[in-house]
């Protein structure tokens, strides 16, 4: 590699104050990075990092020489990206969190898709079901599905409504009855989605009742998979998205539950840093995304 990509290496270093970090970042193999690095440092004749088994920091002359490199390679990386927008060109990195349900089921094929339209472009997906800082854990883009946005700090996009539904195993109704109303719910089992013990609580409408329900029961996680496949085991009733449990009730192996009332709408949303204008890259990755939802309606 050139020195311009040897130096971007050696500041993702001093910024991650990790190789492993900046590897992860930059898409590199730990070794590849700590060889550039020691490859810099004896072609200056110096030694740029002080490495404990702990942490890696800049020593003096690492600290000078990142002062001096830092502006004009981020200078160089933008010139670079200004000119690839200007004919409509998308690369880079785009870092993207994403909830794992929707991940493992709708972003292979986008992810697929959009590589095959833009090879220079290059996707770092995070799974997690935990709403993640995506200004303090530095991604471009997160991917949620969730109520009404509350975070001031963040720009969002609405793409579509996710419907959620009650369901319960066959096995499970018939030796424990069915509940004919929310008030009934007391009765049975419930499987919580929560992401701490607090048992999540369940908000039911119909017309002008509503009812609210603590879904108190003998699990709470925080994946939507997992509760589906316990309530498909006979542990209790769940209120999941229909696209994770859709298979499972078309197979019978799950049945709607007091279809006849609904719960508080949530949607697919989109959530990026406080940017003043979105990188070519993310606003295509975004465009694309949002189009391929609607297209093919996985939720």
């Amino acid at each position: 590699m050139g020195e311009l990509e040897t130096i971007r290496v050696f500041l993702a270093v001093a910024e991650q104050r990790s190789f492993a970090g900046a590897a992860r970042a930059l898409g590199m193999t730990p070794a590849s990075v700590t060889r550039m690095v020691a490859a810099l440092e004896e072609r200056l004749g110096v030694q740029l990092f002080k490495r404990t088994t702990r942490q890696v920091s800049l020593t003096s002359a690492g600290t000078i020489y990142s002062a001096r490199v830092g502006q004009p390679v981020i200078a160089l990386a933008e010139a670079a990206e200004a000119v690839r927008e200007s004919q409509g060109l998308t690369s880079g990195l785009i870092r993207v969190s994403a909830p794992m349900s929707l991940g493992i089921r709708v972003l292979p094929s986008v992810l697929s898709q959009f590589a095959a339209l833009h090879p220079q472009t290059r996707v770092a997906l995070t799974l997690s079901d935990s709403f993640v800082d995506i200004v303090g854990e530095d991604f471009d883009l997160a991917i949620r599905i969730s109520g009404p946005p509350t975070d001031k700090s963040t720009i969002w996009r609405k793409i579509c409504p996710v419907p959620r539904v009650l369901v319960a195993s066959p096995p499970y109704l018939a030796a424990q009855g069915t509940p004919r109303t929310p008030g009934d719910l007391g009765e049975f089992r419930c499987l919580s989605y929560a992401n701490g013990p607090n048992p999540e609580e369940w908000r039911l409408s119909r017309g002008s009742r509503h009812h609210t329900h603590i879904a108190s029961g003998a699990f709470c996680a925080n994946n939507g998979d997992l509760l589906a496949q316990l309530a498909i085991n006979g542990e209790g009733i769940a209120l999941l998205p229909r696209f994770i449990v859709a298979q499972a009730l078309e197979a019978g192996q799950l049945v709607q539950v007091l279809p006849d009332w609904s719960v508080p709408e949530i949607w697919l949303t989109l959530f990026y840093p406080p940017y003043d204008r979105l990188p070519l890259r993310v606003s295509t990755f975004s465009d694309f995304f949002e189009v391929h939802v609607r297209e093919t309606r996985p939720l």
